[in-house]
């Protein structure tokens, strides 16, 4: 029996899951959680084969979840949910070391099978995301935003939500000082000078105003 838990902010989501996943043999859900930080404390009393993530959480958001499940219990998989199939997101994700990347739009067959692949310790990915990854593989020169660290994507992306720097700091546990220089560094590889040009860029490039903040690391 492959044991699953769905961690999603809308209770509607967590219910039509976990009933599409406890009609299919050999897969139980054993736990949902509305947010990072009730996952966290169900697992710490909960034996989970995979996790089904949404990304896009408020509080400690997916990202950081995700990066304190593979820390501390590393024989669950981590399958990500976003509504995001495009962009450099589910790249940035991907080499975090999530296990499997569904976009929410996905057939619930390829769900189940994600699920299944995942436990086997294979990679699963949404055939769409996989098709649109292999497609920015084929474009000339480096999509601007996997130039950055996930610091660096991390700050841009809170920049485009509105986060002033001091909020930034506090959340991130940081100085306004290292935050202004994150921003500085993101700013100068992407050539542009001011959030109105950040803002542009981020709509050409599909990443969007709420998309989900990466875990960062240390760069």
């Amino acid at each position: 029996m492959i044991t699953v838990m769905v961690v999603d902010d809308h209770e509607l989501v967590r219910s039509a899951v976990e009933h599409l996943i406890n009609g299919q043999e050999g897969l139980h859900v054993v736990g949902t959680a509305r947010s990072g930080e009730d996952a966290l404390q169900l697992l710490a009393t909960t034996e989970v084969d995979v996790l089904l993530l949404d990304i896009n959480m408020p509080g400690i958001g997916g990202l950081e979840t995700g990066r304190r499940v593979l820390r501390k219990y590393p024989n669950t998989k981590i399958i990500a949910l976003s509504v995001y199939d495009q962009g450099p997101v589910p790249q940035q994700l991907l080499r975090l070391g999530v296990h499997g990347y569904l976009a929410k739009s996905c057939p619930v067959s390829e769900m189940i099978q994600a699920i299944r692949q995942v436990q086997q310790g294979k990679r699963f990915v949404s055939s769409e995301v996989a098709r649109n990854i292999a497609l920015n593989g084929k474009e000339d020169g480096e999509p601007p935003f996997e130039q950055l660290s996930r610091r660096e994507m991390q700050i841009v992306l809170l920049t485009l939500r509105g986060v002033s720097p001091n909020e930034m700091a506090k959340t991130l546990a940081l100085s306004p000082k290292t935050i202004n220089t994150y921003r500085y560094r993101a700013y100068e590889k992407l050539e542009v000078d001011n959030e109105m040009e950040l803002f542009h860029l981020a709509l050409k490039h599909q990443l969007f105003q709420n998309a989900p903040v990466l875990d960062a690391d240390t760069k």
